[in-house]
């Protein structure tokens, strides 16, 4: 059997760590997408201000299944 997946690209941010703006990412996806199976990780940056990062940003693609409605 096929199966077929659809992929959101989102951006999280999180003023504590990539791994936080990861999940805010995931978490905010799952509010309205059902079976999320992973998230790939595409690119991280980082706000500075003086000497110190007071913002973390990733931009993540999430990999949902499509529903199957026969």
């Amino acid at each position: 059997m096929s199966r077929v997946a659809k992929v959101l690209e989102l951006v999280g941010t999180s003023e504590t760590s990539l791994q936080d703006a990861v999940e805010a990412a995931v978490k905010e996806a799952s509010k309205t997408v059902r079976n999320i199976t992973g998230v790939d990780i595409m690119d991280m940056t980082a706000q500075v201000d003086g000497d110190r990062v007071t913002t973390w940003r990733v931009t993540v693609k999430v990999a949902f299944g499509i529903e199957n409605r026969d």
